[in-house]
């Protein structure tokens, strides 16, 4: 259970001073968008109000997926401590719960998520950003769907 804090608590470090960088320092809130391997890596400012995507941007939802995102953290957190589970599933733990509470500080001091990093390839043009915690969330999810649950137990 340590490791899943550990984990948690440097992926939200690492969220929240990647924010930090581009927000204040790069001044992307100001500048809008940076190049920066075009058009593989670029910075692109995106204040993301609603869920994945922005969907529900539209309502006021901050309090409630504030409220959404600690009582999953703290499901997770309870089931990982209930299962016994390997690295792999606390690890996944740690990525997950560490996301998401570096994405509910977002929401709390700005209003909303601060997506940064958008990625495209091969003549698609992603309009989309996302930001390290939203990285993290999904591997979390990943590993928690592949390295917990009866089979994986009795394997």
């Amino acid at each position: 259970m340590r490791l899943t804090f550990w984990v948690g608590f440097w992926v939200f470090l690492l969220d929240q001073v990647t924010k930090y960088i581009v927000l204040y320092p790069l001044d992307l809130q100001t500048r809008l968008s940076i190049d920066v391997l075009p058009p593989l890596l670029n910075l692109r400012m995106a204040w993301n109000r609603g869920v994945n995507f922005g969907l529900f941007s539209g309502a006021d939802m901050r309090w409630v997926l504030i409220g959404i995102a600690v009582v999953i953290s703290a499901l997770v957190l309870y089931w990982i401590h209930k299962e016994k589970v390997g690295k792999w599933a606390y690890v996944s733990a740690g990525l997950l719960v560490g996301g998401a509470l570096g994405n509910v500080v977002d929401r709390i001091i700005y209003g909303a998520v601060a997506d940064f990093l958008n990625m495209s390839c091969c003549g698609f043009e992603n309009p989309y950003a996302f930001n390290v915690a939203d990285i993290t969330i999904f591997a979390g999810a990943i590993g928690l769907v592949m390295f917990t649950g009866e089979s994986k137990k009795k394997a």
